[in-house]
């Protein structure tokens, strides 16, 4: 459940960066389910929060990560190898997920 989370969390912020577009049909689906985007803003918070208490370093991965940046990128942004990125992202879910069990 909190992967999930975690997931709809991450998209949400991915397309919260991009440039908006409304039309009726979104805004209609967007009432129709109030509750549960009420219940995402707060995982979205939540996430917020949790990054923020990460190091540094960490926090940059995510965001970048956040940012659609290949890992390819992020290893040249900071000096590592694509592997060793693909690790640390790969732990840095499983710190965030036991930081969004916390503080949930």
């Amino acid at each position: 459940m909190y992967r999930v989370a975690l997931n709809t969390a991450i998209t949400l912020f991915r397309k919260k960066t991009k440039s908006p577009q409304t039309d009726e049909l979104q805004d209609f689906h967007y009432k129709d389910f109030m509750e549960d985007d009420e219940e995402r803003q707060q995982q979205i918070s939540t996430l917020y929060k949790v990054i923020k208490m990460l190091p540094n370093v960490e926090r940059a991965i995510v965001t970048m990560y956040l940012d659609d940046l290949p890992y390819r990128d992020i290893a040249e942004n900071l000096g590592i190898t694509e592997v060793n990125a693909r690790v640390k992202m790969n732990r840095l879910k499983k710190t965030l997920k036991e930081l969004m069990e916390k503080h949930a």
